[in-house]
């Protein structure tokens, strides 16, 4: 099934069967960060009941132990920093977006690296930007560390942060563990100035965290599908899903 749309007067068809997953899954001994350990995936237990196939029950039934934050691709709404208790259901759908591609290298030097404003400034052309997905590293840089705690991870720059809530971007994406430093004593700056705090909260943005964007996929513009999982909680795991464009002349 193609998708026929315009964009900034151009018209675009995309491949609906041509999804490039973003995504890492959640997973026995798999990613983590924050300082918790990985996720547990086992067969639930009850006396003699063990769900599991293998072991001599009808059916797979397994208990899942995680946390959205640490253990792969997530997305969070303005409840992540917020007393109130906002989910992402409270979130509006937006099944299908356009969203472009950036590859950038952060700067820094020692463990204190970072995406700057500046760069984004340079990189990103004049005009809509729903949303931006960014890339700071090559797959098998970041498929090499599984325990992101302490690992001195790049963040967002807090004024690049207010450059991309200024130039109207609604959903952020970053490969990384957060935008922010692991250890900030809480400041969360660029949280928050990506949501607009203090002043006025958008709570119709998001920031997806810990994706993966395959390193044979261009920089550029695609339509973006994020999915999100329906939990009641400040963050729940996701899946986006990138569809490359071609200009329908």
């Amino acid at each position: 099934m193609n998708l026929e749309f315009t964009f900034e007067g151009t018209a675009y068809r995309a491949d609906a069967n041509g999804a490039v997953d973003c995504s890492l899954p959640i997973c026995n001994n798999g990613l983590t960060a924050w300082g918790i350990g990985p996720a547990r995936i086992s067969p639930y237990q009850d006396g003699d009941f063990i769900g599991s196939v293998a072991a001599g029950a009808s059916v797979n039934f397994r208990d899942i132990n995680f946390n959205p934050h640490a253990h792969g691709t997530h997305t969070e709404c303005l409840g992540h920093i917020t007393p109130e208790n906002e989910t992402v259901l409270d979130v509006p759908p937006a099944p299908w977006c356009m969203a472009r591609v950036l590859t950038l290298e952060p700067r820094g030097e020692g463990e204190h690296y970072f995406i700057a404003r500046a760069d984004l400034e340079k990189a990103l052309e004049p005009g809509p930007l729903p949303a931006l997905v960014l890339r700071t590293g090559t797959e098998a840089s970041r498929m090499a560390v599984k325990d992101w705690s302490g690992a001195g991870a790049p963040f967002l720059e807090a004024v690049a942060a207010a450059y991309l809530a200024q130039r109207g971007v609604t959903h952020l994406l970053i490969d990384l563990p957060s935008v922010d430093p692991e250890s900030d004593g809480g400041a969360l700056a660029a949280h928050k100035a990506f949501w607009g705090l203090p002043g006025e909260p958008r709570r119709d943005a998001t920031i997806t965290e810990f994706i993966s964007v395959p390193d044979a996929l261009p920089d550029g513009w695609y339509l973006l599908n994020l999915q999100m999982a329906p939990f009641q909680n400040d963050a729940c795991p996701s899946r986006p899903l990138l569809f490359p464009l071609v200009e329908v002349r």
